[in-house]
């Protein structure tokens, strides 16, 4: 049968007046939806979530002694639950509404004015990129807890999640991510959050675990993580999910993306080998956990230049990252006594920044890279970017804790300590063998 002839005229009618909208809508340049765009950003939003439900719990978890395991995952999950509620109360508005140069206004609150059909000048609907972005808001405080496992009140991450959130992490994601954001105007390059994410979390915690002091027996009895396999599974799932992260980032499904993921992957794979070599080196004998924490060392330095630097710049990137983040570890728990517990300042704290000061570099065409043109200006302005972020988030870290201190206190009796947080706070056990 053939359709066209039977079809009826009004049908043909209407079909035309719908074709000619659609065109009229591309000739102005007006968005339209992509069902390929937002396929992906439907995808890369699970793998984001996916990094911490469970990557990032099970890597954590694993870290941990036996005794503590159950909280490491308890914190991970609530501050998922946490930042969630947030997020669509009033973070969201925060970050991405227009505002002014320093913070966005409410127009959003509650999500106010965003619906299923809104596109916000995109290629898929903008209910997708508040979820894509709520994933990112769940995983910066979730990193900062690996500083302060095993001593710190349950209340306290509660109460830290929420006022970090909106202190730290919101402001400097509308700095540096919107496009009213002050160093956005500046043109920083931070494609998924070297700054926003590794550099706010690394510094963060690093002032967390110094004011809340070591746990006892540091560092004269440095406890060795309870199940390296679990480690290996958590970091595995953090690999995967980190595509979502950075590739993701650019928001759409296309040749970008696709290079995004590739030197994301090298970078990995590179700074994994590097970690294995040096600590063979200096140990006599290769580690699991240690490849593993090279692999997120890779990760964390990429992030912020994947969107720029090609394949031979992710080579380089993953090699520093191998090497530096090594032995900032050390550098971290031996020479300052700080007890970060899960290296978490060494890992991403110095990764991120040295990602995000090094894209100025390995992002011109020298080194294969893409959108910078001078690297002396580039670099320059990284390091404004850097410099901002790293000493506003650690200033208001430090009267975070000052305000936990005065309403709860943030650290567990030395008795809850020996007994393990998953009893004492949770009533539960990681293991019952019975």
């Amino acid at each position: 049968m053939n359709y066209h002839r039977t079809r009826p005229f009004w049908a043909t009618f209407f079909l035309l007046l719908a074709s000619s909208a659609a065109l009229i809508a591309q000739e102005e340049g007006a968005p339209a939806l992509d069902s390929g765009d937002t396929a992906w950003m439907l995808t890369a939003t699970v793998l984001v979530l996916f990094m911490t439900l469970p990557g990032l719990a099970l890597f954590y978890g694993g870290l941990v002694r036996a005794k503590n395991y159950l909280s490491v995952l308890m914190h991970c999950f609530v501050i998922a639950c946490l930042a969630s509620v947030l997020w669509v109360v009033a973070l969201y508005s925060l970050a991405f509404s227009d505002g002014g140069k320093f913070i966005g206004d409410l127009q959003h609150l509650g999500l106010r004015g965003i619906g299923s059909d809104e596109l916000n000048g995109g290629t898929f609907p903008e209910t997708i990129f508040v979820m894509f972005q709520m994933t990112f808001a769940i995983i910066t405080p979730a990193l900062v807890i690996g500083a302060f496992v095993e001593r710190i009140k349950f209340t306290a991450v509660l109460i830290f999640t929420a006022l970090w959130l909106l202190v730290v992490y919101t402001p400097v994601c509308h700095w540096v991510w919107n496009s009213n954001g002050w160093l956005y105007d500046r043109g920083v390059l931070d494609l998924a959050g070297g700054i926003v994410v590794h550099t706010t979390a690394g510094v963060s915690a690093l002032i967390m675990a110094r004011m809340l002091g070591p746990r006892d027996g540091f560092p004269k009895h440095l406890h060795t993580p309870h199940s390296p396999g679990m480690v290996m599974t958590g970091a595995a799932m953090l690999w995967v999910g980190w595509f979502g992260f950075n590739a993701g980032s650019q928001v759409a499904a296309n040749g970008a993306a696709g290079m995004t993921m590739l030197v994301t992957h090298i970078a990995a794979a590179v700074a994994s080998l590097t970690w294995m070599c040096v600590e063979w080196m200096k140990t006599g004998k290769p580690g699991l956990v240690g490849i593993v924490t090279g692999m997120v060392a890779g990760l964390a330095t990429i992030t912020p230049a994947s969107g720029n630097v090609g394949p031979m710049g992710a080579v380089l990137l993953g090699l520093l990252a191998g090497v530096i983040c090594y032995f900032a570890c050390g550098f971290i728990k031996e020479k300052l006594g700080i007890d970060d517990s899960l290296d978490v300042f060494a890992v991403h704290g110095v990764g991120g920044i040295m990602g995000s000061v090094l894209v100025a570099v390995f992002g011109t065409a020298a080194f294969g890279g893409s959108g910078v043109d001078d690297m002396g200006s580039q670099l320059t302005t990284q390091l404004i970017g850097v410099g901002a972020v790293a000493l506003w988030s650690a200033v208001a870290t430090v009267i975070i804790v000052f305000i936990i201190k005065a309403v709860t206190g943030y650290r567990v009796s030395r008795d809850d300590e020996n007994e393990g947080l998953d009893q004492s706070a949770h009533g539960e056990a990681g293991y019952n063998f019975d």
